[in-house]
């Protein structure tokens, strides 16, 4: 199965100012990844196959996602680059996972600021991430 250019369309755009700005406390990022089930169709013979751990029939999708002149950028550095990911994977070489047992979901901070440098760091990393979140959320519409 494979998603192709006839489902999805691939837009240029430049980014600038806020969004910019939340990119910019990670620097050498390449950009956000995070894995998503997407519900499928299949035959009775290949169910088996598809059937995710929650017991439904679904396709694991794993996505990365980011500001294309934050990539070019990092893809020319020889210094470190990483993705930036959810509390589901571990820190380590080429993942920055954000600080746990710390509020993180951009809903936990309206009206709310941080007020300490966990909770910043978490907030700067949930501003920045949910560019793949967005994204993952307009594939889904498209079935």
């Amino acid at each position: 199965m494979k998603v192709s250019k006839e489902y999805l369309k691939f837009h240029e755009y430049n980014i600038e100012g806020s969004v910019e700005n939340k990119w910019r406390w990670f620097k050498n990022s390449i950009g956000a990844l995070d894995g998503i089930h997407i519900p499928v169709t299949v035959s009775a013979e290949d169910r088996p196959r598809y059937r995710n751990r929650k017991g439904d029939i679904s396709t694991n999708v794993l996505g990365v996602c980011g500001d294309s002149r934050v990539l070019r950028d990092a893809l020319h550095r020889q210094n470190c680059k990483y993705f930036l990911v959810d509390a589901g994977y571990t820190n380590g070489p080429g993942f920055l996972a954000p600080y746990r047992g710390t509020r993180y979901h951009l809903n936990e901070w309206i009206e709310n600021t941080p007020k300490k440098y966990k909770e910043l760091f978490n907030l700067r990393h949930a501003s920045a991430r949910n560019v793949i979140e967005r994204s993952f959320g307009v594939l889904k519409k498209r079935w």
